[in-house]
């Protein structure tokens, strides 16, 4: 059974911020009655507070499914909720006057005034900061602001308000409101751009794959594309001395065996990675790349001196790990240290981002399976798993006296 916070650890940056993003909103949301019903309850009786925090509850209902719809529409799941955000207007319009007018015309007495009054600033604020998540271009937005701040000194004044308390309550309105709005607007603003920098570092590791794959079609290209040459030509040769029943068609044939023997060994030699890799290149590149994702990577040990048959099993290592923690997970901190215990170098990675996106864990796959077939042909070998802590470990074990596997010819 999963710990109580297990849902949150295994949601992704973006997500986590999304999260806190709504919730965040829902609680704004739910902050309108907290303040509406302290003023109401503590001014009039119970029963006339009910009666004015139905029509509020109504209000922070309509405003929490547009809250929630506009989210959506931000992060590309949903269109645009232009009917909610027109009915939340209208709400919000409608409430607003409803609670101006009985203050200014019914025969309601001060406190029950001042209930009103505050139905009518807390619904106005509320409901302009509400519907400015529903919008993307700040023009917009200020024209949202500015019209219900309008508005409502408009109607302060058209129901009897002298014309300079009407403009500080327009002025009140618009900073209120613009403050509500301000926070929406750089809240989906922040929220795109923690997908759109997710977005990046996927791409990048992405490209990191494309590139390798490159790499290696180049490699095999060089390896193959000139040894194929000369055993076309060889063999055309061959041919030809054959036909005039030359003894030197043997000679050319033997020849051709030879390159195609070599090519073999060449090409497992390419796909088994046994081109050298540097470690401490390597070290360097994986400390480079995880920082500009924004992963802290500590890189400590000594490296010098290793065989070159270590530095290269060593370096696809520390290259898998870069690629596996930029792909997976959600680490926020990575740590790779390179101890030499007596006549042999471990390698160890760890970062606390052990969960995989959906709650699978890394413990398995087709790279750390190379990655075994790498150091097992050095006589050195992988652990890699969560362990205890939370913490995903890659420990790569290899003996300094490594010498590569004999090539059996297949």
């Amino acid at each position: 059974m999963g710990s109580p916070g297990g849902w949150w650890g295994r949601k992704s940056t973006p997500a986590k911020v999304e999260t806190y993003t709504r919730w965040s909103f829902h609680f704004i949301a739910l902050s309108e009655p907290t303040v509406i019903g302290v003023t109401a309850f503590g001014h009039v009786d119970a029963r006339v507070a009910l009666l004015v925090m139905t029509p509020v509850a109504a209000h922070v209902a309509l405003a929490m499914v547009t809250a929630s719809r506009a989210l959506d529409w931000a992060v590309g799941r949903r269109p645009q909720p232009l009917r909610l955000l027109w009915a939340l207007g209208a709400a919000t319009a409608l409430l607003a006057v409803a609670a101006l007018v009985p203050g200014r015309y019914g025969p309601v007495g001060e406190d029950t005034g001042t209930v009103l009054g505050s139905v009518f600033g807390a619904v106005l604020c509320y409901g302009v900061g509400m519907m400015a998540l529903g919008l993307r271009e700040r023009r917009r937005v200020v024209w949202l602001v500015v019209g219900f701040g309008a508005g409502a000194g408009l109607v302060a004044w058209a129901t009897g308000m002298p014309a300079l308390a009407a403009l500080a309550m327009a002025a009140f309105v618009t900073a209120a409101s613009g403050f509500f709005a301000a926070t929406s607007f750089f809240s989906i603003w922040l929220l795109n751009a923690v997908y759109a920098l997710d977005e990046a570092r996927e791409t990048r590791a992405r490209l990191a794959v494309a590139e390798e794959r490159l790499r290696f079609g180049r490699d095999l290209h060089d390896v193959m594309g000139r040894n194929l040459a000369v055993i076309a030509l060889k063999s055309e040769l061959a041919v030809q001395l054959a036909r005039r029943e030359r003894p030197e068609a043997v000679e050319q044939m033997i020849e051709v065996q030879r390159i195609a023997q070599e090519s073999q060994r060449e090409v497992r030699e390419v796909v088994r990675g046994y081109r050298r890799a540097d470690l401490e290149a390597e070290l360097h590149g994986a400390r480079g790349v995880l920082r500009a994702a924004g992963i802290d990577c500590e890189v400590g040990g000594e490296t010098g001196g290793l065989p070159a048959e270590v530095q290269s099993a060593l370096g696809w290592v520390v290259r898998e790990a870069t690629t596996n923690v930029l792909r997976h997970g959600d680490a926020k901190k990575c740590t790779v240290t390179v101890r030499r215990p007596k006549g042999r170098v471990v390698l160890t990675v760890r970062n606390d981002g052990a969960t995989a996106p959906h709650g699978s864990t890394r413990t398995g796959g087709t790279g750390l399976a190379g990655l075994r077939e790498r150091l097992s042909a050095v006589g050195g070998t992988l652990d890699a798993g969560e362990a205890r802590d939370g913490e995903f470990r890659l420990v790569a074990e290899v003996p300094l006296t490594a010498r590569p596997a004999l090539e059996v010819a297949s």
